[in-house]
This record gives C-alpha cells, structure tokens and sequence, in this order.
C-alpha cells in the first residue's frame, strides 16, 4: 500500500509506502526536503500537515514540542503517513540534480589530529566520483545493519578523496574499531550525500558559522567552498571545545583569518586547563556570539555540533533578531538505523 503526498506550496507530489517515513520518501523520488539528522533530533525537516492522518513516529521533545504538534506540525524524517497527506513545507531546490548512492570506498589514509579526533582520507572507485554539496554528510553501512553517520569536511572542488573527522566515542563500536583496528585499505560502505546543511548562495547577508568540537568539519566544507568561488561576503568562525589540544586543527581557519581580509577566527573554550596558559575567550560558544552581536537581523548563521548546543543557539539567537529562516543547523545524533533494502 502506498500513500500520497503533496507539497504545499509548489504542488509536487510522490508516493510514500507503508511504514516509509515522508522524508525517505521524498529523498527516493528525488524531492528535496530541507532535513539534517534524520532521527528526530535537529529539527531541520519540521513542517505543517495541512490534511490527512499521520503517526509522528519516535522523536526527541526538544525538536518538536506538545505545542508545535498542537498547532498541526511534524518532523517528516520521522511522521509516517496513513492516509493520503498534504504537507506545507519549503523545498531545496539547490539539490535537484543530486540523489544519495551507496558506494564503496576504500581507506586511502588516516591522520590523528589531536588524541581523539582522526581524520579519514577515503578513495571511491576509479570510476566514480560522489556529487555532494559542502556541509553534507554520508553514512556507513556496517555489517549488523546499523549506519553510523558522519560529515563531510572537504569541498566538492577538492574532491579527489572523502575527508571525514571522526570524535573517538568511548564504548562506540565503530569510532573504536577506526582508532584501534582499521588499517588503510580497508574497504568500506556509504550511502550519501544526505543533508541540506550547506551555503545559501543566493544571499549577500554576512554569515557567522557557529561550530562544537568536530561540528567544524562540515563547517570546513562550506568555508573552503565559499573561499574557492571567491564568495567575498563577511564570514565569522566561532569555534567551541572544552579544551585547547579540542581545537583540533586551530591552524587553518587562522591561516584563512590571514589570507582573507573578509573572514574572520574567534576560538572559544569553555574549560581551559591551567596548562593551555590561555588568553582567549572562554564559556559557551553561542553565548561568545551574543555578546559580540546585540542585533542578529541582518546576518545568515550556519551551527553544527550537539543538539543541545544547536538548540540553545537558535533560541537565543531568534530571541536577539535572528529570523528563524535564517538558521541552519546540522545536529551530530545517531545516524538512522535502519537500512534501505
């Protein structure tokens, strides 16, 4: 059995099979709903159902609250439809021409960046090359059906290898097999890309990137993309960790800071060891952000990290005059676990 879905305003509409999420759905059929984690955490794909029944399916409280469900909206990464639906959404037309792929890929290198951060370089086959935007993640198929997702940290440009930054998980099954097992050369797969987290070229708005420990690598991503196109509008990093050796690859957005008079680097920690001998700003990297903009209505923010940073992002910066269609966010949560078949 199978359900339709329609897409207020644009009209579209595709077809759901029962059980199917309306965002799988769509990314099948290749309509691009904005969404990010794919597991209820983020928020990103939240939108209206005008008509028809769904089940809101599994999610956590603090992407989609009693009253916003009260109020007729839904995250479609999880709402399953029973019935025929009709749906008030925005679409993302910047992803028209790019649908996820499961591929192989073979480690080409590993390099530890800091005592719990590495850096994976993966090679697809000779013959094929993945089409992603900067910002969107990919998600490995491991052996027990399970999908661990990470995202990607290099731009399309500079796409001869995958650059993931993998956080040591400890008691994780997979990042503890990459540190203390995996060899280069072994062979892996993923499916992606995934995501709409990724640069709003068609505005002139200054843009402020709000990144938590390795929410940097797709932040990376954007940035090397917006550098190598010669974007010249005003860019700022804010970059949390708790600790200085956390800022695991401080180097480049300084040596960015240094070559573009547009950009600009401000580290925070928030718990600085005595011996870090640091001099810099310190606290919560979203509250660095406030107390340097008392009015953020005229600017873009791109954030990725923890939920619970994101969270506390966008409701502070709403509340200081950020429009909320403004805010881009990519959450760092589990990946989906359930395989396409």
């Amino acid at each position: 059995m199978t359900h339709q879905i329609t897409i207020k305003p644009s009209g579209h509409t595709y077809q759901v099979a029962e059980g199917e999420t309306i965002l799988t759905g769509a990314i099948d059929a290749g309509v691009n709903l904005p969404y990010g984690c794919r597991n209820g955490a983020c928020g990103a794909c939240k939108g209206k159902v005008l008509a028809g029944e769904i089940d809101h399916g599994d999610y956590q409280s603090s992407a989609l609250s009693d009253a916003e469900k009260a109020e007729g909206l839904a995250l479609f990464c999880c709402a399953k439809a029973l019935s025929d639906v009709e749906i008030e959404c925005r679409e993302v037309s910047a992803l028209n021409a790019i649908k996820p792929r499961i591929l192989p890929v073979r480690v080409q290198s590993m390099e530890k960046l800091s005592h719990d951060v590495m850096a994976l370089f993966l090679k697809l086959p000779s013959n094929e090359r993945m089409q992603f935007m900067a910002g969107q993640y990919v998600e490995f198929l491991l052996k027990d059906g399970k999908r661990r997702a990470f995202s990607l940290a290099n731009a399309p440009h500079n796409d001869e290898f995958l650059e993931l930054h993998l956080r040591l998980v400890p008691g994780g099954a997979f990042t503890e097999y990459v540190f203390n097992e995996m060899q280069e050369k072994a062979i892996l797969r993923l499916e992606g890309p995934f995501g709409s987290f990724y640069l709003r070229e068609d505005s002139q708005k200054p843009i402020i990137f709000v990144a938590g420990g390795t929410g940097f690598a797709p932040i990376k991503g954007i940035i090397e993309h917006a550098l190598h196109k010669n974007i010249d509008r005003e860019m700022v990093l804010y970059w949390g960790a708790k600790t200085l050796e956390d800022l695991y690859m401080p180097n480049l957005p300084q040596a960015w800071a240094q070559m573009h008079p547009h950009f600009k680097f401000v580290p925070v920690l928030s718990e600085p060891l005595a011996t870090d001998q640091w001099n810099g700003r310190t606290g919560f990297v979203h509250q660095a952000v406030l107390d340097d903009f008392a009015d953020l209505n005229a600017y873009q923010v791109y954030c990725c990290g923890a939920p619970a940073m994101i969270e506390a992002a966008l409701t502070t910066f709403k509340a200081q005059g950020l429009p909320s269609d403004e805010f881009f966010s990519d959450a760092f949560t589990y990946a989906n676990p359930v395989p396409k078949v």
